[in-house]
């Protein structure tokens, strides 16, 4: 049977650790000095140089030109002939996009079943529910991003929120288009998509629109049903800048004067909405945080929930796993049509799906796409792929899901929100400080170090696992946990500095005119 990533426990307890029998490297689990002894489960050899913890050891001679294998799966090639023992990384591993990938055998698992589990959430009329009870404060444009702000601050400043205990605040969620643009095709369905998303999201109590008036993207054409939770007016018919912060301060007060008093109320967590996301990732990334984060992904889609992996461009040299993890053919075809989408298109822009590992990433060990996206999909655990979406579309099917998104972190998390996710888990093995609202972001870190240097930022450490001192399903437990204690109203690090407001950015397609 041809091991997979996402099939992976491992519980690292030697400085050494070689993932599969047929890999071609271990990743050093701590800093190897030149000369050092040092043996993986299948190999022993002498580290020829310093080797930094995350980097990848070759644990046998390589020839030129030969595969290199981690987790079972090709991540590149050999572009000189390298040593055991030497270090393996941009100077002697180099990227192919051959589109050769291993088949994958017993794809995907039944996740092992869990007791019920409840959280304290919000129950919205139209039967969804929501983990945080904002008001938004939306926009169609990028010209009536300042009127929002104004509006949402001076509610902020007001006393509102001592007369509504209940609200979370207001929030002004701006962004830099909606002009500029062609009036129809996929740039602006995206955008009115996103903007929709948002608007009927359940971590909203109730929302205001705010445009300008001459814009691209009207009003109108966002697609935001009639209700009491919405309002909606321009600056150009309001009278201007001053005129329309006063006209918004006293709509947003008459929506939360027909608002009932919220209260949490005990909700079954197949009512969770999990985005699953990686950022800042490192050499620990694919072995620790990941895996630890599908056990709990796993778990959720057990309880009936939804969990989605995003970021196409970061499953590149992993879809076919995931495909193989489909519920049907439908769902797999879905997902390759978007892998080929995304080739034509970085060509089209002479670029390349290998330019996705950032100076950071590499920095951390990671040295090629393929090698970063056989880590990243770790996130999604062993549970059948049940649906492909579209870029913010609605999250609709329980169990696994995959959204199509790039990988830039706020783009990609403005996806998941507007299709539904109520809380999101974000790796990081370099350090994020990325925070998103209405959605509560938990931060979780790939080893202790990042954990012990930026603790007001990390959620969740996860670096017990590099240690030998947990293992994955332990961690995944905790992160579980730390779920339903957030869904049900516990404040995230970056929720308590404030952050969530910029991170707003949808994806933008199309030429600018």
């Amino acid at each position: 049977m041809v091991a997979t990533p996402l099939q992976l426990r491992p519980r690292p307890a030697m400085p050494l650790l070689q993932l599969r029998s047929e890999d071609e490297v271990a990743v050093a689990m701590r800093d190897l000095a030149p000369g050092e002894r040092v043996a993986t489960a299948w190999h022993e050899l002498t580290s020829q140089t310093t080797i930094r913890r995350g980097h990848k050891v070759a644990v046998r001679e390589i020839p030129a030109g030969a595969p290199i294998r981690k987790y079972g799966q090709v991540i590149g090639y050999a572009t000189a002939a390298i040593t055991a023992g030497e270090h393996v990384h941009t100077h002697n591993l180099g990227y192919s996009d051959t589109g050769e990938r291993m088949a994958a055998s017993a794809a995907s698992t039944s996740p092992n079943p869990v007791p019920p589990r409840t959280f304290q959430g919000y129950r919205r009329a139209d039967g969804k529910v929501g983990t945080r009870n904002y008001l938004g404060i939306l926009t169609s444009v990028n010209c009536s991003a300042s009127v929002a702000r104004m509006i949402a601050a001076q509610l902020n400043a007001s006393d509102l929120l001592e007369r509504r205990p209940d609200l979370d605040g207001a929030v002004a969620i701006t962004h830099s288009t909606g002009c500029g643009m062609s009036d129809e095709g996929m740039a602006i369905q995206v955008l009115r998509r996103t903007l929709a998303g948002y608007a009927a999201h359940p971590n909203f109590a109730a929302v205001l629109m705010v445009g300008l008036g001459c814009e691209v993207n009207q009003l109108d054409g966002i697609g935001i049903p009639a209700s009491s939770r919405y309002s909606s007016m321009t600056i150009q018919e309001s009278g201007g800048t001053a005129t329309t912060v006063r006209a918004g301060v006293a709509a947003v007060e008459a929506l939360v004067a027909e608002l009932p008093v919220a209260t949490r109320t005990e909700v079954p967590a197949s009512e969770l909405v999990l985005g699953l996301k990686c950022g800042g990732s490192d050499g620990y990334s694919g072995i620790t945080a990941n895996p630890a984060l599908g056990v709990a992904a796993d778990a959720i889609v057990t309880l009936g929930g939804r969990a989605v992996l995003c970021e196409t461009p970061e499953i590149y040299g992993a879809e076919h796993l995931l495909a193989a993890r489909a519920t049907g053919p439908a769902v797999a075809d879905r997902l390759l049509a978007r892998i080929q989408w995304w080739r034509a298109y970085v060509a089209r822009h002479e670029a390349s799906l290998d330019n996705n590992p950032s100076p950071g990433n590499k920095a951390g060990g990671i040295t090629t796409i393929l090698e970063k996206s056989l880590g990243a999909v770790a996130k999604a655990g062993t549970a059948p792929l049940s649906a492909v979406y579209e870029y913010a579309e609605s999250i609709s099917v329980p169990g696994l899901g995959f959204m199509d998104t790039p990988g830039y972190d706020p783009v990609s998390v403005t996806g998941l929100i507007a299709g539904g996710a109520n809380v999101v888990c974000f790796t990081t093995g370099r350090g994020s400080v990325f925070g998103s609202r209405p959605t509560p972001s938990l931060k979780l870190s790939t080893n202790t170090e990042l954990f012990e240097r930026m603790p007001g930022d990390i959620d969740v450490n996860c670096g017990q696992i590099a240690t030998g001192d947990a293992t994955v399903e332990q961690v995944g437990a905790r992160i579980l946990d730390a779920v339903l204690a957030t869904a049900s109203g516990q404040r995230t690090r970056s929720e308590e500095l404030g952050m969530g407001q910029d991170e707003f950015v949808p994806w933008t397609l199309g030429p600018v005119v």
